[in-house]
């Protein structure tokens, strides 16, 4: 899972910007320092979603000049069933229950900062009457 963010000259540094997650700006004050504080300053931006329990946004296709920021596999696949969670109405104690896990281990799976077992998210994907798959490119 890849976003595209723009580089744009402000002032005396530049700023960052993700199209796709518009609560993603930062600042740098050279392109190098910029480039550095994207990925945080997504990863920033995608804790609110998860907070809010809203569905995040799919990564557009990257534009020419664009750069990325790429997420981690722990990240993207909690991204994955967040959308699936906020797609399907699916509140987190009814989840706790058809896992039959605590409502507490159910929280921390929709946590970015919270590692999360993945065979225990492959299972909630399950509940959800999903599978969950890895492709290797």
């Amino acid at each position: 899972m890849k976003y595209p963010f723009i580089l744009t000259p402000d002032g005396p540094g530049y700023m960052v910007t993700f199209p796709d997650i518009p609560e993603a700006i930062t600042y740098g004050r050279t392109k190098t320092e910029a480039i550095g504080l994207a990925y945080d300053c997504l990863i920033t931006a995608l804790d609110f979603y998860f907070d809010d329990m809203r569905m995040v946004p799919v990564p557009s296709a990257q534009a020419d000049g664009q750069h990325v920021v790429a997420l981690p596999p722990s990240i993207a696949i909690k991204v994955e069933l967040l959308n699936e969670i906020v797609r399907r109405h699916v509140k987190q104690a009814d989840l706790a229950r058809l896992m039959k896990l605590s409502p507490t281990q159910v929280n921390r799976m929709v946590n970015l900062r919270q590692a999360t077992k993945v065979d225990t998210i492959g299972l909630a994907f399950q509940k959800l009457g999903k599978s969950l798959e890895f492709h290797v490119a």
